[in-house]
């Protein structure tokens, strides 16, 4: 597929500088673009590649000012990065859709499969299962008994959905992902631990993005609740009847302790820490590595264990940075006493 310089900047509402009829099939990045790719430039420290990239066409912000006339043509923006996410996904849409079911797929006899779906080679359907219309079931994942996918959802291969948990509409869930695995309830006794069973299930609403190896538990009772517009990186650990906020995002290596509850429009750095049972407000901001041992209030930016106003953490991590130094000087102070 060729698009024009002119005809992009009519569909992101931008406006062009340079050669309107210069054509783009491809993307890359600024500073490896080629002829007929089209590149974008939001991040100011990639500003100088502006002058020398190759690429036909860049997307570009439109207050940058630069210095010096440019090869590429250019479509000015107010936003960059969100112009390119949006070619991105027309890009993608317009790619085709797998459809039909493969014979080598299992789909109970009791499973309900809506039009237009795809079911991969080796896919597990189990009985009671259901799953609507459009959605896309890659080879070798695993739909358990009593399954709800809601429409357009997409499952890549190795996805385990464990019985009865459901998923709205739109959902994506990349490779290796596992919903419903039971949460992590034992009990102490003289023996050991006891097995607490957990009966719950994990309910996923509309539009949510889970990343590859993520873990989200079922739970003791009633549900684990991932709401509408979540996006959870790779490698995320959701333990039992945590509640996440609408529209909420966290980067990789996150681990939520049973039972927190994380507010809406939230945005969580990776490695980050919560401890269970913890309420934690909308709009709150963590940095990566950040150990949360309880309740925060909402519309906070915070670092560090225990969270703390940045500016005040890196004056801590200054002072803690000299501890080495300051000791010295007091054991001297204590010997000059003595």
């Amino acid at each position: 597929m060729e698009f024009s310089a002119k005809q992009i900047a009519e569909l992101i509402q931008g406006r062009v500088e340079g050669n309107e009829n210069a054509m783009v099939s491809d993307f890359a990045k600024i500073e490896e673009g080629r002829e007929g790719a089209i590149s974008f430039l939001s991040n100011p420290k990639y500003l100088q590649y502006i002058y020398t990239t190759k690429s036909s066409v860049v997307l570009i912000n439109e207050d940058v000012e630069l210095e010096k006339p440019v090869e590429t043509t250019l479509i000015r923006v107010p936003n960059a990065y969100e112009a390119v996410a949006r070619l991105l996904q027309i890009y993608q849409s317009m790619m085709p859709k797998k459809k039909g079911i493969d014979t080598l797929a299992f789909i109970d006899g009791e499973a309900e499969v809506g039009d237009d779906c795809y079911i991969g080679a080796f896919a597990y359907i189990g009985k009671g299962a259901r799953i609507g219309k459009g959605s896309v079931i890659h080879p070798h994942a695993y739909i358990g008994d009593g399954v709800v996918v809601g429409e357009n959802c997409e499952l890549f291969p190795n996805v385990t959905i464990y019985h009865g948990c459901r998923l709205g509409n739109n959902v994506t869930i990349h490779a290796g992902s596992v919903i419903g695995a039971d949460g992590f309830g034992f009990a102490p006794n003289t023996e050991g631990y006891a097995k607490i069973p957990q009966i719950g299930i994990v309910v996923i609403e509309d539009s949510v993005e889970i990343g590859a190896n993520t873990c989200i538990d079922r739970s003791t009772m009633g549900q684990t609740v991932i709401r509408q517009g979540v996006k959870l990186d790779n490698l995320i650990q959701v333990a039992h009847n945590v509640e996440i906020g609408e529209n909420t995002v966290m980067s990789a290596q996150v681990g939520v302790a049973g039972s927190t509850k994380i507010g809406a429009w939230c945005m969580i750095g990776g490695q980050v820490g919560f401890a269970g049972h913890a309420t934690i407000g909308d709009r709150t901001m963590l940095g990566a590595q950040s150990g949360v041992p309880g309740n925060l209030k909402g519309g906070q930016t915070l670092i560090g264990t225990p969270p703390m106003e940045p500016r005040q953490y890196f004056k801590c991590n200054a002072i803690f940075r000299k501890l080495p130094e300051m000791y010295k000087d007091l054991e001297e102070l204590k010997k000059k006493q003595q």
